[in-house]
């Protein structure tokens, strides 16, 4: 059973940073997919980022490219989600999601979400 925990919303201003972790239990997560998605009010669920726990490969969504910085930190089995220059549309609670396999694209375990709320 994978276990996801994120931590580090709040509230910030526009043109603030926030850090977002994950910490990751439950197996070995050797090459798999780690990935941050996030849900505003009245809107699905999308995509923000990804990377491969084994060699870091990452893919973002085009808005939040240049802005946002997944990584990841192995001893530890946590992933972070860096986000700079924060924008009122940034606003949403923010999932941590792993694969089964290496897959940036497919999600099979979600955390619990964390708020994220920008100010203008």
């Amino acid at each position: 059973q994978v276990q996801l925990e994120e931590s580090g919303g709040g509230l910030v201003q526009a043109g603030g940073s926030l850090r977002l972790s994950c910490a990751a239990s439950g197996r070995t997560f050797w090459n798999v997919g780690m990935g941050w998605f996030r849900q505003a009010p009245g809107k699905e669920r999308e995509f923000v980022a990804g990377i491969r726990w084994g060699d870091s490969n990452t893919r973002y969504t085009d808005s939040v490219k240049g802005r946002f910085t997944a990584s990841r930190d192995n001893a530890k089995t946590t992933v972070y989600l860096q986000m700079n220059s924060l924008k009122p549309e940034d606003t949403a609670v923010y999932y941590c999601a792993a694969s089964s396999t290496d897959s940036l694209y497919i999600y099979n375990y979600w955390g619990r979400g964390t708020q994220v709320t920008v100010s203008a």
